[in-house]
């Protein structure tokens, strides 16, 4: 029996796939590599099933004799592999970003006489549009909340940023440049509670309640999809921080990161004078396991923050402090400085991982961000945050358009700097 190479994502099955798949059933026994979320990951959004999920789908449709793994993007690691007789697909990857691989495979099919079967594009299926009407469905907070671990595992970086307003978490969700490489876009959101309180025009001390901030995260939650993972600030006594965590679990919320201060929180950006008192190893850690034993699913995560480096101790002692967290039960590990070298952070990761393979660790480069998200994968991280970028770009594209409008008595001389109000209104979901 000749055999046949099908590569699927099987993530949306549209009836140009099942056209796809019978004519392949017609030149032998159909083996589908069906692409794990690493592989597609990387290269564009992550699949809403997961890759047990789609192979259940695509197992059971008629003509499909056998579902395996493509661990990579190109179909090329697979054909070699197997040697099919056949390769089929669709006609569509001459012109698109496929074309490149189209030409691999080509050259690997002649190695055995291969052959590759062109299947017509099903006119009047459009499998971009399809996810993007399906995402404007919404989510739910089960699929929302478990998203950020499956792109932990899926993604050799995570790259999350700063939204404090449902205006912001849209452009978050919808910005996105083609790259050679596939794709680039925001993972998900960080929901700060130094942007939250400058959107409000309070100072960020931590002495707004969990409900206030809860207004600012739900305008988020309400327009967006992707995860988002909580700025904590210390997290409060153990008591207050069980009702956080079910909070925010329950709303849907990926992630809380705390950090290991105590008393009346300070930003760290403001010197000596500032500084906060450090909760002791025993402190930190029994919050922790406070909040992970009142956490209801295995989806929610607790990333430990650790405040050493910054309040002018060691490496050592910082790496001493992230192991107890870890050992307390911290879903992964955030680790501060405002070195702007970045060598105190690239020791801590390399000693950190010396101990801790797979334990996510989490860099916010804003000091140190000459590095690319690339250099501090080498590093260690995992989820890279971009933590206050866009209401430090709003700020004075602002003032600049109040004193411009101020100077000139009118509002001409701004039109350059001005989006058009339409274009902004397309982002908002139902405006159309």
């Amino acid at each position: 029996m000749k055999t046949v190479y099908l590569g699927l994502t099987g993530d949306i099955i549209h009836p140009g796939i099942i056209n796809i798949i019978k004519e392949g059933a017609k030149y032998g026994e159909l083996i589908v590599g069906l692409l794990t979320d690493s592989a597609i990951a990387t290269h564009k959004r992550l699949p809403y099933l997961t890759y047990e999920q789609r192979k259940s789908v695509v197992e059971n449709i008629s003509g499909v004799t056998k579902v395996i793994p493509q661990e990579e993007w190109s179909y090329v690691p697979n054909l070699k592999k197997i040697r099919p007789d056949f390769m089929i697909h669709g006609d569509d990857w001459k012109t698109n970003y496929l074309s490149k691989i189209r030409e691999d495979c080509f050259e690997v099919m002649k190695e055995w006489s291969g052959q590759i079967i062109e299947i017509p594009y099903t006119q009047g299926i459009n499998s971009s549009a399809l996810a993007e009407n399906a995402r404007a469905i919404g989510t739910t907070p089960d699929i929302r909340r478990s998203t950020l671990r499956r792109l932990i595992s899926a993604k050799p970086v995570v790259r999350i940023m700063e939204a404090h307003s449902g205006l912001t978490g849209l452009i978050v969700e919808n910005t996105s440049v083609m790259k050679d490489d596939g794709l680039h876009t925001f993972d998900g959101m960080w929901a700060s509670s130094l942007t939250d309180s400058t959107d409000k025009g309070k100072p960020d001390i931590e002495a707004v309640d969990l409900t206030t901030r809860l207004q600012s995260l739900t305008d988020i939650l309400e327009c967006t999809t992707k995860p988002i993972i909580f700025d904590g600030d210390t997290g409060g006594i153990p008591e207050h921080f069980v009702f956080t965590v079910r909070t925010l679990e329950r709303n849907g919320v990926s992630a809380v990161i705390i950090e290991d201060k105590k008393g009346l929180k300070k930003n760290s950006l403001f010197g000596t004078e500032a500084k906060q008192v450090l909760a002791t190893e025993e402190e930190f850690c029994e919050k922790i396991s406070a909040g992970k034993r009142a956490q209801i699913t295995d989806d929610f995560m607790i990333i430990a923050r650790i405040e050493e480096i910054i309040a002018g101790y060691s490496v050592d002692e910082a790496i001493k402090k992230a192991f107890a967290a870890v050992k307390a039960g911290a879903d992964g590990i955030m680790i501060h400085s405002k070195d702007k070298s970045g060598e105190d952070i690239k020791s801590f990761c390399q000693k950190f991982r010396a101990e801790y393979k797979n334990v996510p660790l989490v860099l916010v480069p804003t000091t140190y961000n000459q590095f690319t998200e690339k250099e501090l994968c080498q590093w260690g991280a995992n989820i890279i945050i971009y933590a206050n970028h866009l209401i430090r770009a709003a700020y004075p594209s602002m003032v600049k358009c109040a004193q411009t409008i101020l100077e000139s008595e009118r509002s001409l001389e701004v039109n350059d700097i001005c989006m058009p109000i339409k274009q902004i209104l397309e982002l908002i979901p139902g405006t159309k």
